[in-house]
């Protein structure tokens, strides 16, 4: 089949979005770029303006802030940060829906291709990949906050944003041990920042009683299995390559929270529970059920094409059994509350449907 540029555009962009988010920031390090600093101070969307904030109420603190970030460092801020740029799609995600209007995100177009959890306010500029953000458009916009991902405290993203003499507020995004609870850390040390608690309380909650309905529906739905492994997957040198998301991973863990359990339980990274296998590999798993990432454009995946006509794979109980589903498009793995919602949601679309679990 030949092969378009745009298509192996498209296609290199999506293997970029479903890398591990936290290795951009490693690459941005290499340059600034070359688009030039906007001119003047882009003003921000009010919080009415924001797709989902129309009717909040939550207050928004007022005085001094002072917090120690996700690996020990301290943020002095003389107020809550009103105009705030962010580097990631996960940090993107929380503060929009923390009801305030970015200045200032890396990638745009991919942000609001992969994470539908939330609309990116008009007025935010782009300021490139998160692999290399553009710095001095990045300061251009005059942001009082910089939120980054980061791997350590003395990651040199870190450093070289302060040279700016802006506060940097460093997040983990992304934590094996307790993916769950680190999506929370992440979104309140962010409201903290913003002055935004009271919204960060609203939402978790929501968060919380959402789980705990879809467990009551999945337990409710007879499922001939609860034993699952979520995966994606890409072509290779010709070989079909899928990455399951094992243990610590966060839509793993969601599973787990809503009375599943992951089959994989093979060798993961200790950051996002990710592994990597072959089809073979995928006979460990045994009877459970399989779920994976789809994506709107039946051209880009390749490897689903490639796994229909592969003896093996056809042989695995749950693809013999018609338990294979796609998860809906959009729903960003690595995101805030508000994707792991649609997580939720979408665990309880594909099994808890009537005639799913017989």
């Amino acid at each position: 089949m030949s092969t378009t540029p745009s298509t192996t555009r498209r296609r290199a962009s999506r293997l970029a979005a479903i890398a591990a988010p936290a290795a951009a920031l490693a690459l941005a390090l290499s340059g600034c770029g070359t688009t030039a600093a906007p001119t003047g101070e882009a003003e921000t969307a009010p919080a009415s303006a924001i797709a989902g904030c129309e009717n909040d109420s939550t207050a928004t603190s007022t005085g001094a802030v002072e917090l120690t970030d996700s690996f020990g460092r301290t943020v002095s801020l003389d107020a809550p940060a009103k105009r705030v740029a962010v580097l990631e799609w996960q940090q993107i995600e929380d503060v929009i829906t923390l009801c305030v209007a970015p200045v200032a995100v890396a990638d745009a177009e991919g942000f609001t291709t992969w994470d539908t959890a939330v609309e990116l306010p008009e007025g935010a500029t782009d300021v490139g990949s998160r692999q290399e953000p553009n710095l001095d458009a990045l300061f251009g916009t005059n942001p009082d906050l910089v939120i980054v991902e980061a791997y350590t405290a003395d990651d040199e993203i870190i450093g070289k944003l302060e040279k700016y003499g802006v506060p940097v507020l460093a997040t983990k995004g992304a934590d094996a041990a307790d993916p769950i609870g680190n999506m929370k850390d992440t979104f309140s040390l962010i409201a903290d920042a913003t002055g935004r608690e009271a919204r960060a309380a609203e939402v978790l909650d929501e968060f919380d009683a959402h789980l705990a309905d879809a467990k009551g529906s999945l337990a409710d739905a007879g499922l001939k299995t609860t034993d699952f492994v979520y995966f994606d997957g890409w072509i290779d040198g010709g070989n079909v390559s899928l990455r399951p998301f094992g243990q610590g991973s966060l839509i793993g863990e969601i599973g787990e929270e809503l009375g599943l359990t992951n089959a994989w339980t093979g060798e993961v990274d200790p950051a996002y529970g990710l592994g990597q296998t072959d089809i073979e590999g995928m006979n460990a798993v045994g009877d459970a059920t399989l779920l994976h990432t789809a994506t709107e454009e039946k051209s880009e995946d390749e490897f689903a094409t490639a796994l229909e006509t592969n003896p093996v794979w056809a042989a695995l109980p749950a693809v013999a059994d018609g338990r294979l589903y796609a998860f809906p498009t959009g729903i960003w793995t690595f995101g805030g509350p508000r994707s792991a919602q649609q997580i939720i949601d979408a665990y309880v679309s594909v099994l808890a449907e009537p005639g799913a679990g017989e």
